[in-house]
């Protein structure tokens, strides 16, 4: 006899009702609060913030609209006719007044000894997270004293590698202009080398002979044998050569990159700038681990053997030693290349195919959905758990080598990095790579733009929004547990709200500005 299955339809939840009518206006399903008080009379509210998440799972809302400032940022450097006009701003008052701040706590740093060095390094931290917050570009000088110098290695290219030509790069980076007024673009893929055989799903038809500890380390390094790429590019063209792109996982968990590229240039030089391109990793050997079970141990100021008690070689002595590159990374012989108008359907559904994966987490994107697939991812990931990411990388203590910048608090073997995630199998942190003279302008200005042109389509029909004047308030994100905070779901129901009205104003201005063409 089987058993009567009952199913029950019961309504929806409150919250799945609010969560849903916030995604259909558009507004973030997890804003995080900020207590603003206006110091003229003390009065204090709250305000819910977008969570500015770029993965559609964590917050559909923010995650579009990253994608769609991204999809303008593509296409409004693709295909530019005249240079781009880069200003720098002159240096605010507020962020001299806390580089001020900084160099002070760097002298403090460089005296310090133990657990007050390691705090005032994450005041340092924090303080230069602010200044990037505030506009200041480039990396800020090491709080750490005088680092080692590295030996000097040859320039001298390896003799496996095809030369390539070398030109004066100039100064523009607009391309070449055709007969017809025509000034194509191009689309450009690059992927990594082969492994080793693989089917249909990506696993190895042999997983014992894939070369898994290449595959890793080709991961890790992928970035910088990417940014080596763009500089031979634009030695053998003899101009700045602009991109736009995206790394994306294959099937078989390699990285790949798809680049937007301003200017036409030959397919054929394509592929051999790809040939000839590859990336010498001068670190110290690291093949096989040194200690697996018990681990060094920090004493005095330095990791020591837990046997012996010998400190370990600092990451300095080590570099003199190495006498060959620990690795060698190059791209596969498979360079896909195109040739795209601007202004084409073709270009938009090419911006589209390059920001497509952008609202997904990479471990959405490299799901594994058979048994065989998860044996591959882990065994990528066993490879990546002991394999270095960067001189500081934590795992250099598994071979006998202290990393640089190590204190107490550093674990043996345990790096916080993107690179030893078992969701990200390598892949490099930055989705997105931007060349610098790309567009001319950054995201924020290119939300701006978005802004100013709602704001001007509003005040054609009578409707001015002021900017509030911020000089007297003072914003502060809420503390977990604050009992006086709204519950999220107010502030949500806020937003919605609010959005509506604007969404109806917007309209009314768009129907304005229809009625006003069509009359013309």
């Amino acid at each position: 006899m089987t058993a009567q299955v009952i199913t029950l339809e019961r309504g929806p939840l409150a919250a799945d009702v609010v969560r849903a009518t916030a995604e259909q206006h558009g507004v973030c399903v997890r804003p995080f609060t900020m207590e603003v008080t206006d110091r003229a009379d003390g009065s204090t509210r709250y305000v819910g913030m977008p969570c500015g998440s770029t993965v559609e799972s964590v917050c559909q809302p923010c995650a579009r609209k990253a994608r769609a400032l991204r999809m303008t940022q593509c296409r409004e450097g693709w295909h530019l006719t005249e240079e781009p006009v880069t200003v720098l701003a002159e240096p605010s008052l507020e962020q001299r007044e806390l580089m001020e701040r900084r160099a002070d706590l760097v002298a403090e740093y460089q005296t310090a000894v133990g657990a007050d060095a390691d705090d005032l390094r994450e005041e340092i931290r924090s303080l230069d997270d602010e200044l990037h917050q505030l506009g200041v570009r480039g990396r800020l000088p090491s709080p750490d004293a005088q680092p080692h110098r590295a030996p000097v290695r040859s320039t001298k290219r390896r003799q496996d590698a095809p030369n390539l030509p070398r030109r004066k790069v100039e100064r523009r980076t607009v391309g070449r202009e055709y007969a017809g007024g025509f000034r194509p673009s191009m689309f450009v893929t690059l992927t990594c080398d082969s492994y080793g055989p693989v089917r249909d799903d990506g696993t190895p038809v042999n997983p014992d002979r894939y070369d898994y500890r290449r595959a890793a380390r080709d991961a890790v390094h992928f970035a910088s044998l990417v940014d080596r790429w763009w500089q031979n590019l634009r030695r053998v063209v003899g101009w700045d050569v602009q991109y736009f792109a995206t790394v994306e996982p294959q099937r078989r968990v390699a990285p790949h990159l798809h680049a937007a590229v301003r200017g036409s240039i030959s397919h054929e030089v394509l592929r051999q700038v790809t040939a000839a391109t590859y990336l010498q990793i001068w670190w110290p050997p690291h093949n096989e681990p040194v200690y697996s079970d018990r681990l060094p141990v920090w004493v005095d100021g330095r990791f020591v053997d837990p046997d012996s008690q010998q400190p370990l070689t600092p990451w300095g002595d080590a570099l003199d030693q190495v006498q060959d590159p620990a690795h060698v990374a190059t791209f596969g012989a498979q360079v896909h290349s195109k040739g795209i108008l601007g202004g084409s359907e073709e270009a938009g559904r090419h911006i589209g195919y390059l920001t497509k994966y952008l609202t997904k987490a990479t471990g959405e994107v490299i799901e594994a959905h058979t048994e065989r697939q998860r044996a591959h991812h882990d065994r990528l990931h066993a490879e990546l758990a002991i394999t270095p990411c960067s001189p500081r990388c934590a795992v250099w203590l598994l071979y006998g080598i202290q990393p640089l910048s190590a204190n107490s608090r550093t674990t043996p073997g345990h790096c916080r990095s993107r690179a030893h995630r078992r969701t990200t199998l390598g892949l490099p942190g930055r989705r997105v790579l931007v060349s610098r003279k790309w567009s001319g302008k950054t995201l924020a200005d290119h939300k701006a733009d978005r802004r100013a042109f709602v704001t001007q389509a509003l005040a054609a029909i009578g409707i001015v929004k002021p900017e509030p004047d911020r000089s007297q308030q003072t914003w502060h994100k809420v503390k977990p547990g604050d009992p006086s905070v709204p519950p999220r779901v107010h502030l949500l129901m806020h937003a919605i709200s609010e959005r509506i009205r604007w969404r109806a104003e917007y309209d009314a201005a768009l129907l304005a500005a229809d009625v006003s063409a069509t009359a013309a």
